[in-house]
């Protein structure tokens, strides 16, 4: 049976909204990624094709929001910007933070931030992880950031999966990292979409490429990974057909999980 996101929490689950946009119900929390409302339209210098799959008020209160960067709107637009500003918990970078205002909390690489679990499983620990926005070799920031500053995050928690967001990444390498520090990744979800916009280094990739989200997967060793933020913009060089070709194509199809967006995807049974 499918299930649509509503304002009811799901035991343990997962839908993509579009774009980045991902909601994770876990421990009894509502914890939204990326938020972006925004209809659909040209977004200087970006073009968005695809509204989300729910509206603010279809997702209903959450308890926290997790913002991997602020500077581009396909993963902060306007009205997520508002949505993530009046979220009780606001998780990002330091920078990002820093532009943002109260109420965002800047999360320094491996560092964590607990959530109070409206489970009575104790707490749920959000750890801030690296992210490289483009090619390893790139153009940086002033701050030292490929492109800009960018967060992934890792969700866990006393008898929950450890579940692994991605942010735009492109760095298999990063993902290594990752996997020796934290440990197991339970779930993944992995921008993909191998974006590229042609004033933005070289034009090269900015987040993972399908081929390259098949080795992060087997660098991970998760059983689940869910691709996120391959759709819903102009900017996006693949989809889901290269996804599914890629994954295929490393004897992997059996890690993807995928739903209509805005149907939840069950993590346990």
């Amino acid at each position: 049976m499918t299930y649509r996101i509503g304002p009811a929490r799901q035991k343990c689950a997962i839908t993509v909204l579009g774009g980045p946009t991902t909601v994770i119900d876990i421990g009894g929390l509502r914890i939204v990624a990326d938020p972006t409302f925004d209809a659909p339209g040209p977004k200087t210098p970006l073009i968005k094709l695809a509204g989300p799959a729910a509206s603010e008020a279809e997702v209903g209160a959450v308890d926290a929001v997790l913002v991997s960067h602020d500077l581009h709107p396909d993963n902060l637009d306007e009205s997520g910007r508002a949505f993530a500003l009046a979220a009780p918990v606001l998780l990002t970078g330091p920078v990002t933070a820093r532009r943002l205002g109260p109420p965002a909390v800047g999360l320094a690489s491996w560092t964590t931030h607990e959530l109070p679990r409206a489970d009575g499983g104790g707490s749920l620990e959000i750890r801030a992880v690296p992210a490289v926005h483009g090619p390893e070799d790139g153009d940086r920031d002033e701050d030292g950031h490929v492109t800009c500053e960018v967060t992934g995050f890792v969700l866990s928690g006393q008898g929950l999966p450890t579940v692994y967001v991605s942010g735009d990444n492109a760095s298999v390498g990063t993902v290594a990292e990752i996997a020796r520090r934290v440990g197991p990744i339970d779930v993944a979800v992995l921008f993909v979409g191998a974006a590229a916009v042609p004033v933005r280094q070289g034009g090269r990739h900015l987040t993972l490429t399908s081929e390259r989200a098949g080795a992060v997967a087997a660098v991970l060793g998760a059983p689940i990974v869910i691709p996120a933020h391959y759709d819903g913009w102009a900017h996006f060089t693949e989809g889901r057909t290269e996804i599914d070709r890629a994954f295929d194509d490393a004897g992997l199809s059996g890690l993807l999980r995928g739903a209509d967006h805005g149907d939840w995807i069950e993590l346990v049974s």
